[in-house]
């Protein structure tokens, strides 16, 4: 990042100008660093304000002063997020966004959008994360990380390098999105036929089935986890949950999901991590607060 130095343009419609052109990017930092669409809008929130407050005659670069700003404070969101999902009652999941039209999460490259992989990075600490985010989804230089995050280039390349080599051994190369989808479509037939042998075969080993609805009736709240035992789960809830339901495609952070509603009342949106050995995850959103933000990213664009 360069050093600041006074410049002339002070006016509020030039700043904010500069924020709506830079506001997608700020946006896909913020909600890959949180995993919420909702905590995002705070955040920038948040960087409109100090914008407008800002002496920006003495700004030399917006865009890094603003990328700077967003990502400190999504740090420091992340960190007291940690705390809060304590208290969840069962699996916590990323809040899912349609990205059908457009990107909304704004990024150059599609790192780290996908649910699976933002699941993944909960793992990782808000430093790691950020350091991640930035050169991976937004190819940042490390020299650039460094100054974000008050450290060395060099300690931000081993940041970023850790970070990939903790991602990649728990998380295979996906599948393309037509195998995606094909492999999504066979769940759901074999879903609503109550069919355990084909469930079986279309699951890895290890597939791990999770339940975003804290706490609502219905939804579970335990990760369920083997190829048997989520065939046989799946089967044991779809007289309850299918009779009625409308199923409908929808874009889920990149890939293909299926929304399901009953009566014009979303219940469920599914989404799947998938390997060549076959799913890998299965990933139920049933949390009424953060299905009615997947409806409202989905209004944005239409």
């Amino acid at each position: 990042m360069r050093a600041e130095r006074p410049g002339t343009d002070g006016g509020l419609d030039q700043a904010a100008s500069t924020y709506l052109e830079l506001r997608p990017r700020l946006f896909g930092i913020a909600y890959r660093m949180l995993g919420s669409v909702t905590e995002a809008e705070d955040i920038l929130q948040e960087v409109w304000v100090r914008w407008q407050r800002t002496d920006r005659t003495v700004v030399l670069d917006p865009a890094a002063f603003l990328a700077r700003t967003t990502t400190r404070l999504a740090i420091n969101q992340a960190q007291s997020a940690r705390a809060r999902r304590e208290t969840y009652v069962g699996p916590w999941l990323p809040e899912p966004v349609d990205t059908s039209a457009d990107p909304a999460v704004g990024a150059e490259r599609g790192e780290a959008v996908e649910l699976a992989v933002l699941l993944l990075l909960e793992k990782l600490n808000p430093t790691e994360r950020a350091a991640y985010v930035l050169r991976e989804a937004f190819d940042y230089p490390y020299g650039e990380i460094a100054d974000i995050l008050r450290t060395s280039a060099v300690n931000t390349r081993q940041i970023v390098s850790r970070a990939r080599k903790r991602l990649s051994a728990e998380r295979r190369e996906p599948v393309d999105t037509a195998e995606h989808r094909r492999l999504l479509e066979v769940f759901l037939a074999a879903a609503r036929a109550g069919d355990v042998a084909a469930l079986e075969d279309l699951f890895a080993a290890d597939v791990v089935s999770y339940t975003d609805g804290d706490g609502i009736k219905g939804a579970a709240r335990i990760p369920v986890a083997g190829h048997t035992r989520v065939a046989k789960f799946i089967v044991a809830f779809g007289p309850r949950f299918w009779p009625g339901a409308n199923v409908e495609w929808v874009e889920v952070n990149g890939r293909p999901g299926v929304l399901i509603s009953r009566e014009g009342t979303d219940v469920a949106l599914l989404s799947i991590d998938a390997r060549p050995e076959g799913i890998q995850t299965l990933l139920w959103m049933m949390n009424p607060v953060k299905l009615a933000a997947f409806a409202r990213s989905r209004s944005a664009r239409k």
